[in-house]
């Protein structure tokens, strides 16, 4: 198994050959920082760390309800949503995946862990890679695949599908006997998210598990948090089977807190909207790449000439800015790249090193 494409962006810790701070535009966390209610929060808590965490997560619990406006029993807390992945691979045991990819590493990952057999559905780059949903139903059929895992929108192609395609894919999947496992991971970023998301349909479905990180939107990657939604004994079933405490004591207050704060939250998703905008014109100015439509906070893009990615990668590295090179995702190649939207000055400075090396390759011609 090739281990390269299970690395992740955001690896800031190998320093630069300088020594000097990384820009990191490969890991796709909000641009506008931690909410000042979770570093108050974290700090108020910081003594309370002599304790263990709460088991029953109550209050997290509790703010996960008000937020997303479903019963604090039907949430299942985890260390960040890929160790849910893990959990519900191992409880559930299923055979046979059929992953449509390219797509977040850690599905195959979690999957290979719990012994699965993994097929690749391979999405078509002259369809945008938008999963055409009725040959997945064929192609379960045709290999008894017993699990399907999306990303919606799916990571690194920003891909989205309504709520409706969705479920008439899980009930498609259901007369198989076959489970959907759904990643919103992204979701939150979304002003009309309540148009794509299964979150108010996963507890009465019994074959759809749904699967959200709150590091990326609230920008806590460092502390670990997600939840899972989905039929009650699934749910139980994987309780059981995790750690007492997998949900730290200040990531429980941190998710308490920032749940809550709604003006950083609606600040998020103004910004987002626009930005992502805003830096996918100015990138396509610039030339020579195709920039896909961008759904969330983060950019793909196929570079025209993909045999100057290493060389492009190699500029933007000596400018101390860190991109996603997508060649290792199944389904890709060289030339396939994502990035992160972040500050209105941040991207200013990467689209100013990405012009000048657009320049020098114009002198070189």
């Amino acid at each position: 198994m090739e281990t390269a494409r299970f690395v992740h962006g955001g690896n800031i810790y190998d320093p630069a050959a300088d020594g000097g701070a990384w820009l990191d535009f490969s890991a796709n966390i909000n641009p506008l920082g931690m909410s000042e209610r979770v570093r108050e929060a974290l700090l108020q808590h910081i003594d309370a760390v002599i304790h263990y965490p709460d088991p029953e997560m109550r209050e997290l619990r509790a703010a996960l309800a008000a937020h997303y406006r479903l019963p604090a029993g039907g949430f299942l807390c985890g260390n960040g949503a890929a160790e849910l992945f893990y959990l519900y691979f191992f409880v559930k045991r299923p055979k046979r995946i059929l992953l449509p990819v390219p797509s977040f590493s850690e599905y195959e990952r979690s999957a290979r862990a719990a012994g699965a057999d993994v097929h690749f559905f391979y999405l078509e780059e002259k369809d945008a890679f938008r999963p055409d949903l009725m040959k997945i139903l064929q192609e379960v059929s045709r290999i008894g695949a017993d699990c399907v895992v999306l990303g919606n929108p799916n990571n690194p192609t920003g891909t989205l599908l309504r709520r409706q395609e969705l479920m008439a894919l899980a009930r498609g999947l259901k007369n198989v006997d076959c489970q959907l496992l759904i990643d919103e991971s992204f979701l939150d970023f979304r002003r009309d998210e309540a148009d794509f998301t299964l979150r108010q349909d996963a507890a009465a479905q019994d074959n759809i598990l749904l699967v959200r990180s709150l590091t990326k939107f609230f920008a806590i990657p460092g502390l670990r948090l997600g939840f899972a939604l989905g039929p009650k004994q699934l749910l139980h079933e994987m309780e059981q089977a995790k750690d007492v405490w997998n949900v730290n004591l200040l990531a429980q207050a941190a998710g308490a807190a920032m749940l809550s704060d709604q003006m950083y939250q609606k600040q998020t998703r103004a910004f987002i909207a626009a930005e992502k905008e805003n830096l996918a014109r100015r990138l396509k100015a610039i030339g020579h790449l195709r920039v896909y439509p961008p759904s969330v906070n983060f950019l793909f893009v196929r570079l025209e000439r993909p045999q100057h990615t290493d060389e492009l990668l190699d500029f933007l590295r000596q400018k101390h800015i860190l991109i996603r090179d997508c060649r290792h995702y199944p389904g890709l190649g060289r030339g396939f790249l994502r990035l992160a939207v972040r500050t209105r000055a941040e991207n200013d400075r990467l689209l100013a090193a990405w012009q000048s090396y657009a320049l020098l390759q114009g002198h070189e011609k």
